[in-house]
């Protein structure tokens, strides 16, 4: 399909707000034309005129698309589609300080089911290098009796396991989070149950060098149990 033959569609959508609108029809326009990223948009008096809405409404939204990281305006090119940070609008939002409990305790048990999921990649993706660095990282948390410490490293071992995962996105996911393991450790979000023949650290790194993906899987979910079993139904 030829880009330059591909019109916005005029605001028609009467349940929406104008900005809202528009912005949708925007990016409906981005999908029908297959812009890719670096094409430049038409201008804006003359995409304000092709959906029949002013310019300060189309401005509106195209500052949304831009807050978002869809497109951006570059000299003597005007505004192009970019490559959009999947994650950066959640990581301006992300601080516990502005998210009520029931949303943190959505985000922490997202956590833990990344932590369940990332298994088979650990298992490809291990290296005696990052296996020696687990292995320093349990006998400092074991030789220790702080539990300052031993929060942190429980962090630092569970921060390491998305990072052998070899998944970028995951890592950074993983590290935005952070703040809320801490109010995990404070109690402010999840209460640990007890559980009896608790999975340790020790072990799962055992199983890691020595095991399966199964068996591995099997000791993550009985490591995690102490916060699944208070995951209300």
């Amino acid at each position: 399909m030829n880009k330059l033959s591909v019109k916005p569609k005029p605001v028609l959508d009467a349940t929406l707000s104008l900005v809202d609108k528009v912005e949708q029809n925007l990016r409906d326009y981005f999908a029908e034309a297959n812009l890719q990223p670096g094409d430049a948009i038409p201008k804006e008096a003359e995409l304000a005129l092709t959906m029949g809405v002013s310019r300060t409404a189309l401005r509106e939204a195209l500052s949304r698309l831009r807050t978002l990281g869809l497109i951006e305006s570059k000299r003597n090119r005007g505004i192009i589609l970019t490559q959009p940070d999947i994650l950066g609008s959640f990581e301006r939002v992300l601080n516990p300080m502005l998210l009520d409990s029931a949303t943190l305790q959505d985000i922490f048990e997202l956590r833990l089911v990344l932590e369940m999921g990332i298994t088979d990649f650990l298992f490809i993706r291990k290296t005696k290098e990052n296996l020696d660095r687990l292995e320093l990282l349990v006998k400092k948390e074991e030789e220790t009796k702080d539990k300052f410490l031993k929060n942190r490293y429980d962090v630092e071992f569970h921060s390491m396991l998305y990072e052998i995962s070899g998944n970028q996105t995951l890592l950074r996911f993983q590290k935005m989070l952070l703040p809320i393991f801490n109010l995990v450790h404070s109690g402010q979000i999840i209460s640990k149950s007890e559980v009896k023949n608790a999975v340790t650290h020790r072990d799962l790194l055992l199983d890691l060098q020595q095991g399966t993906p199964e068996s591995f899987r099997e000791k993550m979910s009985i490591h995690l149990k102490v916060y699944l079993d208070t995951v209300e139904e």
